[in-house]
Parts: C-alpha cells; sequence; structure tokens
C-alpha cells in the first residue's frame, strides 16, 4: 500500500470516527432537551444483533434480527412518537443488564419497562410472564389463568408470540401444557438455549 492509499484511509477511518462521535453529542443534546422520546440501539447477542428501545417510562422494545430494524422503529415511531432517535449512550443499562444475562452472571432484570405497546388481555399476560422466576417454566393454560381467563390459552400464546420485550419478559419460559417448547419468536433453538442457560432444562 502507498504511503497515499495509507494517508486516504487514515483520513476515511478519522472522519467515521468524528462521525460518530458528533451523532453521539446530537443524541446526547436532543435527549437533554427533551427532543427524543424514543431512543435505539443495537446490542449483540449469542443469537446475533438485538434492537432495543427505550422511553422516559423504560425499556419498551427488543427485537430479534433478521426483523427489519426499519419495521420495527416504523411500528415505534407510529404508536408511540416519531422522535426516534438512535442513541446508544441511552441504553447503556439495558445492553450492559443483557450482556450480564448472556454471560449467565445476571438472573434478573432491573430495568423499567413500558408496557404501552400491549394492551388488555395481552398486557396481563405478559405482565404475569414477567413474574416467572428465573430457572423456572410455566405454560400457556397457566398464563392465560393468570391473566384471569384459564380457556384463552391459545389467546395467551399469540399475546407471548407478539411480546414486544422478549427474553426481558421472559415468555421462552412458557412452554406447552404437554411439556414440549412450544413455539418462540426467535425460533426454537433460542428458546432452548436460553432455558439451558437458565438451568431449565434437565
Amino acid at each position: 500500500m502507498s504511503s497515499i492509499e495509507g494517508t486516504l484511509r487514515k483520513a476515511r477511518g478519522d472522519e467515521a470516527k468524528a462521525a460518530a462521535a458528533a451523532a453521539g453529542r446530537f443524541a446526547e443534546r436532543a435527549a437533554a432537551e427533551g427532543l427524543t422520546d424514543v431512543a435505539y440501539a443495537t446490542v449483540d447477542s449469542p443469537f446475533g444483533a438485538l434492537l432495543v428501545a427505550s422511553t422516559a417510562r423504560g425499556l419498551v422494545r427488543v427485537a430479534f434480527r433478521p426483523e427489519p430494524a426499519d419495521e420495527v422503529l416504523d411500528e415505534l415511531s407510529r404508536r408511540i412518537s416519531p422522535r426516534v432517535l438512535e442513541a446508544p449512550g441511552m441504553l447503556d443499562a439495558i445492553r450492559r443488564e443483557l450482556d450480564e444475562y448472556f454471560a449467565g452472571a445476571r438472573r434478573d432484570f432491573d430495568v423499567a419497562l413500558d408496557w404501552r405497546l400491549s394492551r388488555g388481555f395481552a398486557e396481563r399476560v405478559l405482565r404475569a410472564t414477567a413474574r416467572i422466576p428465573y430457572g423456572s417454566v410455566s405454560t400457556y393454560m397457566s398464563m392465560a389463568t393468570a391473566a384471569g381467563n384459564p380457556r384463552a390459552y391459545r389467546a395467551a400464546g399469540n399475546a407471548l408470540g407478539s411480546n414486544p420485550i422478549p427474553i426481558v419478559v421472559p415468555c421462552h419460559r412458557v412452554l406447552a401444557t404437554g411439556g414440549g417448547l412450544g413455539g418462540y419468536g426467535g425460533g426454537l433453538p433460542m428458546k432452548k438455549a436460553l432455558l439451558e442457560l437458565e438451568g431449565a432444562l434437565g
């Protein structure tokens, strides 16, 4: 590589760093001035990148890839606010907690949750699911019962299948009544791996 090519490559690298720093300062200022209603960032996980989003109320969305980021951001824009901004610094707490969880060093999440993407029976199912302890499992029927309608186990399954905050609201801990894994938005291999991480599968 010639010295000119090296100089150009270094300049491009410096420009990229400066742009990232400027974007970070912009995000911090927008947040400080109340111009950001939804902040989002990506988090690396053993299952690929996750998109996480938070509001002033708390964590509102965890999306698996390959769920298209544009669709997730569009949903947040439509259902919460068009003021959506990539601001990794505002999600440091959940990013750290997820890293610790995947490393086997965290059993419970401490971040506040924003439940507004769920309503009615679905929200009651998810709130009940959030109370399933680490290392334990439950069933769709039990979650339906906890939400007030023991016969609505299919509706409970639908609520869990559309859980906007997976992993943190641990829908992977809900199994079919016969003990089968059931379904999972991140795929059954991921569900099995999460249960194994938690020691919930023998």
